[in-house]
């Protein structure tokens, strides 16, 4: 009697088991297909569930990272400029101070202006959307921010605040990239990618005679003494400077015996110094990292530019033509008005005085409100 019971007791637990076990899966799989059974979910909409962790590490420490990247950039730079007057000013003043003078002038105006343009894109907030203020137009609300968005306008997670014309937020700047700072951004990364060529140009035949001409420089690193002095071939074979030679003697120092060898060259000189070797090896791989990389953002965003769109419309516009055939970017004026626009050559201002050379003119208007191709544009440049 006691077995039966035992028995009919364990296929009631069993059942009772069954039967959550089964509930809770019927509770997942309504549970998924509640989510999956309307719009609001998509491949899209999973794959930011999935990266939600790396956005949260990047909304809440890019703004410490961006001040790193901000100290090496300064750092790069300086070392770049520092070497190119230690080793390439030598190097070209012994070939040919003519040139030598053009080419500081030359280099400090680059310099000039990546210096300027650096700073000022760094230091220049890009522009937000005014607060507590009536818009002339609103094109949305920013869910985020709970206010008004002018058109153009982006909300950025990182700076956690809404950005005019916002094109993206640069951890190298440690600052968003908008509507007040986006021609010192780009006008940095042209001066950048100018100075870079310019350094890789004037510095190739550097790397050349140093890295593959005068590899072996043995006999110049063991004697020091013979640095800056011509060299001759005494009778025992080994060279010394032409100072320590006496006068020609037919009997203690034969002619056949005195053998002239060509004078020291800077290239030997910087070989023979292993830190200039491995500062030369450092410009190099730097400037050649920089011109690839920022070359090819120059050619990116001027194609933006070319097209009067940002990098966030250059998305958003890429997917309205696929919507619609007819779509046209209504911040499309042509070529020529879309650069002059974005680099503020209004009101009498010239690429002479205003592009060529540092200036810190606001562009035009106030971010809050556009002209478009279907509006008036009398007053427009």
């Amino acid at each position: 009697m006691v077995t039966i019971r035992c028995r009919f007791r364990i296929k009631e637990l069993y059942k009772a088991a069954k039967q959550y076990i089964t509930w809770k899966i019927t509770q997942l799989v309504l549970t998924f297909q509640s989510l999956t059974y309307n719009d609001h979910m998509s491949r899209n909409y999973a794959i930011d569930c999935l990266l939600e962790p790396i956005f949260w590490f990047v909304d809440n420490f890019a703004g410490y990272l961006g001040r790193v990247f901000v100290f090496c950039v300064t750092i790069l730079t300086t070392a770049v400029v520092g070497v190119a007057y230690w080793i390439g000013l030598p190097y070209w003043w012994h070939r040919n101070p003519y040139l030598t003078v053009f080419l500081v002038i030359f280099g400090n105006w680059l310099l000039l202006n990546i210096v300027f343009h650096y700073y000022m894109g760094v230091a220049t907030p890009p522009g937000y959307p005014p607060h507590g203020t009536m818009l002339i137009e609103a094109a949305s609300i920013c869910k985020k921010c709970i206010s008004p968005k002018p058109p153009r306008t982006h909300h950025c997670s990182v700076c956690d605040k809404c950005i005019l014309a916002m094109d993206h937020h640069c951890p190298w700047l440690n600052n968003c990239v908008g509507y007040f700072n986006a021609r010192y951004f780009y006008l940095y990364m042209a001066y950048m990618v100018a100075g870079v060529t310019f350094v890789i140009v004037f510095g190739l035949d550097i790397g050349y005679q140093v890295l593959w001409v005068y590899e072996d420089t043995t006999p110049i690193k063991d004697e020091p003494d013979l640095i800056g002095h011509p060299l001759r071939l005494n009778k025992s074979g080994v060279l010394v400077p032409v100072k320590d030679i006496p006068e020609y003697d037919a009997i203690n120092f034969p002619r056949e015996h005195i053998l002239p060898t060509p004078e020291i060259t800077e290239a030997q000189l910087i070989s023979a110094d292993p830190w200039k070797r491995k500062a030369v090896v450092f410009m190099a791989v730097t400037c050649l990292s920089v011109l690839i990389a920022l070359g090819s953002l120059v050619v990116v965003h001027g194609k933006n530019i070319s097209r009067g769109e940002t990098s966030v419309e250059k998305y958003i516009n890429e997917g309205m033509r696929k919507k619609y055939n007819s779509f046209r970017n209504p911040y499309n004026f042509g070529r020529r008005k879309n650069w002059r626009n974005f680099l503020g050559l209004t009101q009498g201002r010239t690429v002479l005085r205003h592009v060529l050379l540092p200036s810190p003119h606001a562009p035009t208007g106030n971010g809050l409100a556009w002209h478009t191709i279907n509006s008036d544009l009398e007053d427009w440049p």
